[in-house]
């Protein structure tokens, strides 16, 4: 009778391999998306002191200025964190709100962190909608056969030209 010895060799072997499969699961990605805030560029901004320029020179350009009115500035700035294939959580976030008066000067200089960030979650209902309820495969093959047809949408109407 033949032995194989080779078994409790696999048996570390195979552990091993599941290890190093599962490893990339515990790995923790770090992310940044917009405005590198520096605490103390943020500070040095003043009210009634610095203007649109000035505030340009200091912080750079906003992220993004007001949609009714160019009197209001941001500058978005977040840190995200998540592990492995996750989704990122937001574990840092600073919203820079810098307002002007007409003549160009800062009126208000407001910080906000992670107390804006909101978690959204679809709702799993269907909205109803008014017309036909056709499958995938209805919509994707519904026109064979339709294109020129006596009758059928988009079809010539009349007499033809001689």
């Amino acid at each position: 009778m033949l032995k194989f010895n080779g078994a409790r060799r696999a048996g570390p072997a195979l552990l091993l391999l599941a290890a190093l499969v599962a490893a990339p699961a515990c790995t923790k990605v770090r992310g940044h998306q917009g405005y590198l805030a520096d605490a103390a560029l943020v500070e040095s901004v003043q009210v009634g002191v610095d203007t649109r320029e000035s505030v340009t020179q200091t912080l750079g350009r906003p992220s993004f200025v007001g949609t009714f009115s160019d009197q209001d500035w941001y500058y978005v700035s977040r840190t995200t964190r998540q592990y492995a294939y996750n989704q990122p959580r937001p574990s840092d976030q600073l919203v820079l709100h810098v307002r002007f008066n007409p003549a160009g000067t800062v009126t208000q200089v407001r910080r906000t962190g992670l107390e804006q960030v909101a978690s959204i979650s679809p709702s799993e209902q269907e909205t109803p909608t008014l017309g036909r309820n056709r499958s995938f495969f209805s919509e994707l093959f519904g026109n064979i056969g339709t294109v020129g047809a006596a009758g059928a949408p988009g079809a010539p109407t009349g007499n033809r030209p001689n």
